[in-house]
């Protein structure tokens, strides 16, 4: 039989920024060398209570454009857990769903390899790359010897947690307490010891803490570790993953900042061209951009707030509102009386906004962001600075990293929590607005050297290319060694 060309099996999560960081890394690592990866199968799946029209549009396209991709989708999985259960433990919920989706994992796999031993596809599978969600379906890997790697769209100091946490487990027998939110922890790969209050909130509760400890406790199995991260961003946490001896933990490959440029849908495109219209108007730097996220909504309360500190401040400002569709179809409706009018020739309101496009964009001087990893990327990679406003997930330890341990971002919070339902007044935004776009403090210099490293690392040559090289290297080598195992 002629020689197989080698694919790669991935998992994404089904969340939209953690499936177009795995898109652009898919297209990323088929740019390379294609004698050695030459098909990519990406696995999709969806949870009950996320819509999955977006994510299907995103990975059509992809298939369109790249026919060394194929989609296989999952059976809906008949048993999923309770809701209440997520809305009780998130994290744990995920978990166990993934859990019970095994089966379909294991038979959608086992099609694959059963069409790559007959060579009817001269394909052979080498490797599964897994999000971090999806961690039980390494049992997958293991049964049918197929080498795991893990895909994390978080940090590098998300890693030295996600390290920290099983570890300190075995030593402590218990969870994180919230009401010592001062309460600082030393985590090995931060120089800054990380106070408790920052940690995911999911750390903070019994059940969703156990599902963590589950989840991280299986790292180690994995091959390796892709970080959406680079060694010029994260220099400390990199370095203490390069330290650690190669038996005691999986290899760790910095390979990012990893963007997604042309695979976020464009929702709206005469919004789209209305945005990018105004800003071409707009003097350089002089515009402060304020998003929140695709996933959470703002109070009308706290819309108001932010709405009364953009006329406190005066500057020109392009801010996109989420709000609950069923309760404000509209986003203007949630508006103060009377706002658009006097903000008029300052400000720009929005629903959708092409978020990458814009940071890109060079009327843009500063960004009010919730901290989700990939935002803080993107803002990295066009040196725009950031005003920190954490609201879910680890976007507080997020917003503690660019602050406290990098230096890299203004403080506005760190530790605020969306579900509490604590109200930001607008005279405290108004201060970290001000501060953004006018204050001293501004690391400008420093992100502008940040966002030029960034881009080389990408480049060929560059620190995280190499990395992607010695991925694709350690996927071939042990695709070797599992195939004299599966020969039978």
């Amino acid at each position: 039989m002629e020689k197989q060309e080698a694919e790669l099996i991935f998992i994404p999560f089904p969340i939209t920024g953690h499936l177009l960081a795995t898109i652009e890394l898919v297209k990323i690592i088929l740019s390379h060398d294609p004698r050695r990866i030459n098909t990519i199968t990406i696995l999709n799946w969806g949870l009950p209570f996320l819509p999955q029209s977006n994510n299907d549009a995103s990975l059509q396209s992809l298939a369109k454009s790249e026919p060394r991709v194929r989609i296989v989708t999952l059976p809906e999985l008949a048993n999923p857990p309770p809701m209440e259960f997520f809305v009780r433990a998130p994290e744990a919920y995920l978990l166990e769903f993934v859990k019970r989706m095994v089966p379909l994992v294991r038979d959608a796999v086992s099609t694959l390899l059963s069409s790559s031993r007959d060579g009817s596809d001269s394909v052979r599978v080498v490797g599964i790359v897994l999000d971090m969600f999806c961690v039980p379906l390494m049992d997958v890997g293991n049964e049918l010897c197929l080498p795991s790697y893990i895909f994390l769209t978080c940090s590098a100091g998300f890693l030295s947690l996600a390290k920290h946490i099983p570890e300190r487990h075995l030593r402590v027998k218990s969870g994180f307490d919230r009401s010592s939110g001062e309460e600082e922890n030393t985590v090995p790969g931060y120089v800054a010891s990380v106070p408790t209050k920052v940690l995911p909130l999911g750390l903070l509760t019994s059940e969703s803490y156990d599902a963590w400890v589950n989840m991280t406790g299986r790292f180690h199995e994995a091959k390796g570790i892709l970080v959406n991260s680079s060694i010029a961003i994260e220099p400390n946490a990199f370095g203490y993953f390069d330290r650690i001896p190669v038996n005691e933990h999986p290899p760790v490959y910095p390979v990012g900042p990893i963007l997604c440029f042309n695979d976020r849908p464009i929702l709206d495109p005469l919004e789209r061209d209305r945005v990018m219209t105004w800003l071409d108007e707009q003097p350089e730097s002089s515009v402060v951009f304020l998003c929140f996220g695709s996933l959470k909504n703002l109070a009308a309360t706290q819309v108001k707030e932010i709405a009364q500190a953009l006329e406190i401040v005066g500057c020109r400002f392009l801010w996109s509102i989420r709000t609950d569709p069923k309760e404000y179809p509209n986003p203007f409706e949630i508006l103060p009386d009377g706002f658009m009018n006097r903000v008029s020739g300052l400000g720009f309101v929005c629903g959708w906004a092409p978020q990458v496009e814009i940071l890109a964009h060079k009327a843009i001087g500063g960004f009010v962001s919730h901290c989700g990893w990939n935002s803080i990327l993107e803002s990295l990679r066009f040196g725009v600075p950031i005003a920190t406003w954490p609201m879910y997930a680890e976007q507080q330890l997020n917003a503690f990293t660019m602050v406290k341990e990098l230096g890299l971002a203004l403080e506005m919070r760190l530790d605020y929590v969306l579900a509490d339902g604590e109200i930001v007044k607008a005279d405290e935004i108004a201060r970290a607005v001000r501060s953004l776009m006018e204050g001293e403090d501004v690391p400008r210099g420093k992100l502008k050297e940040i966002a030029e490293a960034a881009k080389e690392a990408m480049m060929d040559g560059g620190s995280s290319f190499v990395a992607i090289e010695r991925f694709i290297d350690e996927v071939v080598v042990s695709a070797m060694d599992c195939s004299k195992s599966r020969e039978y």
